[in-house]
């Protein structure tokens, strides 16, 4: 069985990485919390893990729109590796293809999408999706319900029915490059999680869905399950005082958050 070790990234506005690793650290993995700077110059190596967390925060300041500073620096900056320099584009693909897992959360979602990491369909990284500004025209800081699709690939939601997580972001809603992409997606099952109300309808109408989605899609994963971004948090509910009605409500000790990391620990146990 495979030790579970996770690299979470943070640097130029990241700010939930430290959340982000406790809550892997919950689900049993090893996690490790490496500034941006660390893997360019070689310090840091993706081979050592295998499992890629993009935590939330504001990269870069949302320079060029949510996270496509940092998608250009990802996807053609240089890492220095046995003496000579790659693309990081190129080791991110080693640890896909060695079958190691992604998570995106928020910033994450953002930058996964605009580096062409997700939808993945063509096992290259080409944008085809993007994620943008809310149609209500603000930040948006509420807690959201979602519908987990049970047929997804998605490695991260498997056993989970509805979740309920908080969503912070200002350029959430998902469009798709054209009608073509959305029926490929929506085909392959690749949203493993939709908005809904308070009763579990899907919906496209505010404040359910809190930034206009299309399809009222949350999230998104590749046709293998292994790489994922949503835009709601899953670490901000790995125990019940984060819920905002625990003092009223009688809740498991554990949050509905944890499952997601708990899912990919198990997973990479077992393969």
């Amino acid at each position: 069985m495979r030790t579970p070790k996770a690299l979470v990234i943070t640097g130029n506005g990241i700010n939930t990485e430290r959340e982000s690793a406790h809550a892997c650290r919950l689900a049993g993995m090893e996690a490790d919390i490496a500034h941006m700077a660390l893997i360019f110059s070689g310090e840091v190596q993706l081979k050592d893990y295998n499992f890629l967390y993009f935590p939330g925060g504001f990269l870069d300041g949302d320079d060029l729109g949510s996270a496509k500073a940092g998608a250009v620096r990802f996807k053609y900056g240089k890492v220095v590796k046995e003496g000579s320099k790659a693309r990081f584009e190129d080791e991110l693909l080693g640890l896909v293809e060695r079958g190691g897992l992604v998570l995106g959360v928020c910033n994450g979602f953002q930058l996964m999408v605009k580096m062409g990491l997700l939808p993945f369909m063509e096992g290259k990284l080409k944008q085809s999706v993007s994620l943008s500004h809310n149609d209500s025209g603000r930040f948006e800081d509420r807690w959201v319900y979602l519908a987990v699709e049970p047929d997804s690939p998605c490695v991260f939601t498997r056993g989970a029915e509805n979740l309920y997580y908080p969503v912070r972001h200002g350029e959430g809603k998902f469009i798709p490059s054209s009608n073509e992409t959305l029926s490929a997606i929506e085909a392959q099952k690749l949203v493993p999680v939709r908005y809904t109300t308070p009763k579990g309808e899907i919906t496209s109408e505010y404040p359910w869905n809190p930034n206009g989605s299309v399809n009222a899609i949350a999230g998104l994963c590749d046709p293998t399950g292994r790489l994922f971004g949503l835009m709601p948090h899953p670490e901000a509910f790995v125990h019940r005082t984060q819920h905002p009605r625990w003092t009223r409500e009688d809740l498991p000790e554990e949050g509905l958050g944890l499952i997601l990391y708990k899912n990919a620990a198990e997973y990479i146990r077992q393969s």
